[in-house]
C-alpha cells in the first residue's frame, strides 16, 4: 500500500475483545487473505486492508484502501458484520471520520426487462443496468433491493456508525440476497434465477417479486460481493437448487480445459437445468423425489464421497442447507483440505423462512 491510499481508524467496544476478533477470523478467511498473530489480526482482500488489534479492551481497527469508495465499502462491510457477531450484547463502534460519501457506491439501480420460468420452480428475471461491468468476472452475491409496489424508490445511505441506513416505514425495501447468474455485456443486462418455492401456507417474498415482476419495475442491486468464480484446473461443484444459479455461472465462465464434477440436488428431473461450459463437465444430479423413504443426507454422503477421492489441487465449492454445509466444512477440515482451494457457505436454513 503505497501513501496516495485512503485511511480510516475505528475503535470497537464489545463484551469480549478476544472472543470477537476470533469471529472475525473465522468468518473472514472464506472472503479474505486472514493472517492472525497473538491479538493482530490482518484482512486482506480487493478492497484493501483491515488491520484489527486488540489493545486496552477494544479493538483497535485501521483501514487502508486504494479508493475513497473501496474505504467506505471496506468499513460497511466490518461494521455490518460485528454488529452481527454483537447479536443483543452491549457494542459500541466508533470511526475517526464521518462518511463522506452521500450514496452507497456499490449500488445500481436496474429495471425490470423480461420474466420467464427456466424450471417449473425456478423463475428468471432479466434486468437492464447503465453500468455492469462491476459484474463481469466478479463476485457472483448482490443484495436485491425492492421499493413498495407504487412508491417511487428510497435507496439507503450510511449511518454515524458505518452500517447502512436502510429505509423505514412505508418506505421499507425488500431486501434479499441472490446470485447474478449471467452477465450480458452488449446488452447491458444481468440475470437473476429465482428458487419458487413450492410450500403452501410460508411467506416467500422474493419468489413473489421475481413472480410478479413487470418490464418497468424499478429496483436496486447493492454489491457485488463475496462468492467469487473459483480459479483452478480441478472443481467440484456441490449444492442444491438454491445454488444451481451460482454452479450454472462457474461452469459458464470456466476456461477451456478445466475439468468440472458437479452434484447436484432438485427436487425432480424436471428442475434439471442444462449447464453451458467450455470445460469439461461431468453433473451427478440427485432427486429429492424419488429418494426411499427415510433417506437422509443423500447430498451429504455423495459430497464426501466426491471429497475423497478428490486430491489437494481441486477447488472443492460447496453451497446448500446450514447444518448440511457444516458437516460437509467439519469433513474437509478434517482431511486438511487447503483453505484457499475451497468455498463453502450455507444459502438457507431448514425451517426458518429463506425466500
Amino acid at each position: 500500500m503505497n501513501a496516495a491510499n485512503f485511511k480510516l481508524s475505528g475503535i470497537a467496544v464489545p463484551v469480549s475483545p478476544a472472543d470477537m476478533l476470533e469471529e472475525i477470523c473465522e468468518h473472514f478467511v472464506e472472503h479474505a487473505e486472514v493472517e492472525r498473530k497473538d491479538d493482530l489480526a490482518v484482512l486482506r482482500s480487493k478492497l484493501g486492508v483491515a488491520r484489527i488489534r486488540i489493545e486496552n479492551a477494544q479493538l483497535q481497527i485501521e483501514l487502508d484502501c486504494p479508493t475513497r469508495e473501496t474505504l467506505h465499502m471496506s468499513r460497511t462491510i466490518l461494521a455490518e458484520h460485528l454488529f452481527y457477531f454483537a447479536q443483543d450484547q452491549p457494542f459500541e463502534l466508533t470511526w475517526s471520520e464521518p462518511t463522506s460519501l452521500s450514496a452507497l457506491p456499490n449500488l445500481h439501480e436496474v429495471t425490470v426487462v423480461s420474466a420467464h420460468d427456466v424450471t417449473p420452480h425456478m423463475r428468471r428475471v432479466i434486468f437492464s443496468c447503465t453500468n455492469v461491468t462491476p459484474f463481469v468476472h466478479g463476485d457472483m452475491h448482490v443484495r436485491l433491493l425492492v421499493p413498495p409496489k407504487g412508491k417511487p424508490p428510497a435507496w439507503p445511505g450510511f449511518r454515524e456508525d458505518g452500517r447502512i441506513a436502510w429505509p423505514e416505514g412505508e418506505n421499507a425495501l425488500l431486501v434479499r440476497v441472490y446470485t447474478i447468474r449471467a452477465v450480458d455485456s452488449d446488452r447491458g443486462e444481468l440475470w437473476i434465477d429465482f428458487l419458487q418455492h413450492p410450500a403452501p401456507g410460508v411467506s416467500t417474498p422474493g419468489a413473489d417479486f421475481a413472480r410478479d415482476a413487470r418490464p418497468g419495475d424499478v429496483a436496486a442491486l447493492l454489491g457485488p460481493g463475496a462468492g467469487g468464480l473459483p480459479e483452478a484446473r480441478s472443481i467440484l461443484l456441490i449444492g442444491d437448487e438454491s445454488a444451481l444459479p451460482a454452479i450454472a455461472r462457474i461452469a459458464a465462465e470456466a476456461p477451456p480445459g478445466t475439468n468440472l464434477r458437479a452434484i447436484i440436488e432438485v427436487e425432480d428431473k424436471a428442475e434439471e437445468q442444462p449447464l453451458q461450459t467450455d470445460g469439461v463437465l461431468n453433473v451427478q444430479w440427485l432427486h429429492r423425489a424419488s429418494y426411499p423413504n427415510g433417506a437422509a443426507d443423500v447430498l451429504v454422503s455423495e459430497a464426501k464421497a466426491a471429497i475423497e477421492g478428490a486430491d489437494g489441487e481441486t477447488f472443492v465449492w460447496v453451497a446448500c442447507e446450514k447444518t448440511d454445509v457444516r458437516t460437509i466444512k467439519t469433513f474437509l477440515k478434517a482431511r486438511k483440505h487447503d483453505r484457499r482451494m475451497m468455498y463453502v457457505a450455507w444459502y438457507w436454513e431448514r425451517d426458518v423462512n429463506n425466500a
